[in-house]
Formats: C-alpha cells, sequence, structure tokens
C-alpha cells in the first residue's frame, strides 16, 4: 500500500501546535517526522494530533531542546534511539511500520557558528556525531529503511542560494559535505528528494533573519529524506511545501514529503 510521508523541523511542537494540525488536515500525510520538538514526550500535545487521526507515536524529548517524534495513522513499532556522539540529546528515534519498513528520524546537531573544531565545540560534535552515524550503518547496514530529518547540511551546490557564499559558513563547507557523504554512502542511502528532483535550486530553510525570506529567497536544503535501495524506486512524489515557511509565526523549516508505493 502507498504511504505518504513528511519530514519537518518544527521548532518547538508546543508553540506551533497549530501549524502541526494545519499540516494535518490539510496535507494528511501518514507519517510526520517532526523535530527540535522542544519539549518533554508528556508535554507532547498528542491529543490535538490523535484528535486528527494521528493516533500512533514514537518519540523522545527533552526539556526546551532537541526531541523527535513520529506521528502515523498506521501502528508502529518503536524501534529504539541511538545517542550519536554521546551527547545525551534526544535527536534519532525509530520506527517500523506494519509493512515493514524502519523509519529513522534524525535532527543532526547544527554545529555553531565557526566551521572550526578547535574553537568551536558544537563544531565538533556535528563531525562526531555523523561519524558515528556512519560506523554505525557500517556495522549495521540497513535494510527496507528510510532516513528523514533535518541533517543541517545542504549537501549539492544547487541545494544552497550561493555555493560560493556559503563555502565558509556551517551547513554547506565541504567537510560537512564530506562527513555527510561518507554517512550516506556506508549505508548506501538513497537522496529521494534528488532522486525525483534531480535537477535546479531546491530549498527546506530559509532564516529569520531575513525580513523578506520569500523575495530575499536565500534558503538552504537542510532537510532530506533517504532511503534503502532495495525500497528507492517505489518512491515518488518528492515536494517542499515552501507556503508552510510563510503561516502564521512559522517554523523556518518548511516540510519535506515523499510518496512510498510499498
Amino acid at each position: 500500500m502507498p504511504f505518504t510521508l513528511a519530514t519537518w523541523n518544527i521548532n518547538s511542537v508546543r508553540l506551533r501546535e497549530p501549524l502541526v494540525c494545519q499540516l494535518l488536515e490539510q496535507e494528511s500525510p501518514d507519517v510526520l517526522c517532526l523535530q527540535e520538538c522542544k519539549s518533554p514526550v508528556d508535554k507532547i500535545p498528542l491529543e490535538a494530533f490523535r484528535a486528527l487521526g494521528y493516533t500512533h507515536i514514537v518519540a523522545r524529548g527533552q526539556k526546551g531542546y532537541n526531541g523527535v517524534a513520529i506521528l502515523s495513522k498506521q501502528p508502529i513499532r518503536d524501534m529504539g534511539d541511538q545517542d550519536f556522539a554521546t551527547l545525551g540529546h534526544a535527536r534519532h528515534v525509530a520506527a517500523e511500520l506494519e509493512n515493514g519498513v524502519t523509519i529513522h528520524n534524525f535532527y543532526v546537531p547544527a554545529g555553531g557558528d565557526v566551521p572550526d573544531r578547535a574553537v568551536n565545540e558544537k563544531f565538533g560534535q556535528k563531525l562526531d556525531y555523523l561519524s558515528d552515524m556512519r560506523d554505525w550503518f557500517r556495522a549495521e547496514p540497513p535494510r527496507k529503511a528510510i532516513l528523514v530529518g533535518d541533517l543541517n547540511i545542504a549537501p549539492r551546490e544547487d541545494d544552497v542560494w550561493s555555493h560560493k557564499a556559503l563555502l565558509k559558513v556551517v551547513s554547506h563547507t565541504p567537510i560537512e559535505v564530506e562527513a555527510l557523504a561518507e554517512t550516506q554512502s556506508a549505508g548506501a542511502w538513497v537522496d529521494i528528494t534528488r532522486q525525483d528532483i534531480p535537477e535546479g535550486q531546491l530549498y527546506s530553510w530559509w532564516s529569520y533573519r531575513a525580513r523578506d525570506w520569500d523575495a530575499a529567497d536565500k534558503g538552504r536544503r537542510l532537510d532530506h529524506v533517504w532511503a534503502t535501495p532495495d525500497i528507492s524506486s517505489a518512491a515518488h512524489g518528492s515536494r517542499v511545501l515552501r507556503a508552510a515557511r510563510g503561516w502564521e509565526k512559522p517554523s523556518d523549516h518548511a516540510p519535506v514529503f515523499a510518496t512510498f508505493d510499498l
């Protein structure tokens, strides 16, 4: 059976509960993966989501920071989480659908402002997190799996508004792009969004600092949908819901969608 999946860094699920509900009502994905929920699990407004048909929820949370959740119309089984780079952060959770597909929901550390681990601990944590992901996929090659989330890296030149301007900006530096490529290769992951939309500028994040984000359009594609080769050919319909960036009191990220015929 086909199912549609969406991933969205919501930047506080409690603050933006109305936007999550708006997305669920308007777009009705079968599965919605949220990042940066910034809430303990018991404080996530689950009843509002359940009332819209999302009665199956797997989440990891912490007060004020990080946090990941998977909301589903279909039954899902909690498949645990990994504490990459031993940060003690709620940045990963996995769940299995009834069709045997495992969904990994990630929130990779942003990495701070300076792309130098010698002077910026957060950048080092980001690189260590990606290294641990890479090593995990090498040790336990994923099968029949989908990886989504805010990976906080825009890997391609057309994933940013200006490759030249952002080469020394965290999220598009060569060392990060290389680290993400190694992580992707370790799991043989297929970039589903770019499989469906192979050419052209494509963004999922626009800074709050822009006075008019839409007109400036200085975006980056930080949010990703990957799949293992055994199911990647079943994917289609990828899109970024750019309009959500313009909703009232929005997240700085827009939801990214894909459909799988499985």
